[in-house]
């Protein structure tokens, strides 16, 4: 078994990082749905205000993973991390990556003074939710999830 060593994501582990969302939108039965670019990620995350940060999970062979959150603001709460996604390529997947990089997160979160730390998970992923089960995370059905996308947005506005 490899040695993973955890550790604050960097610029120039942005094209590994954007492979992985790839090959998550691919499990989550959502191939198409990835518009994000490495530019984009590289301003949103490099840029003069970053809005996110990420740690990778790291092997002999490479990147094997990553947990990218950001800060979220509650009004009720205060601070909260919100944890994006962690994602582990599929080769590597059952052998404890995602519980390091999901414990480095959780730690970062009180490094960080948060009031605690939030996420969503897809309701067929069985393995995720029991995976999270082993936390004491308390699941929520009581809201909904809404978006908007920029176009329409724009559309609205026209």
């Amino acid at each position: 078994m490899s040695t993973i060593t955890i550790r604050v994501g960097k610029k120039d582990d942005l094209p590994r990082v954007l492979e992985l969302i790839k090959e998550l939108a691919e499990y989550e039965r959502a191939p198409n749905e990835v518009t994000n670019t490495l530019e984009m990620m590289e301003l949103d995350g490099f840029g003069t205000n970053p809005i996110y940060g990420f740690f990778i999970a790291e092997s002999e062979n490479g990147i094997v993973g990553l947990s990218l959150y950001y800060w979220r603001y509650s009004t009720w709460k205060g601070k909260r991390l919100y944890l994006e996604d962690i994602i582990v390529t599929a080769s590597e997947r059952g052998k404890g990556i995602g519980k390091q990089l999901f414990e480095r997160t959780m730690q970062h979160s009180l490094d960080q003074h948060c009031a605690g730390m939030m996420w969503q998970v897809l309701d067929w992923n069985d393995p995720a939710i029991n995976f999270y089960k082993k936390y004491g995370t308390k699941f929520g059905n009581d809201w909904l999830n809404c978006t908007l996308e920029r176009e329409q947005i724009v559309k609205f506005f026209a």
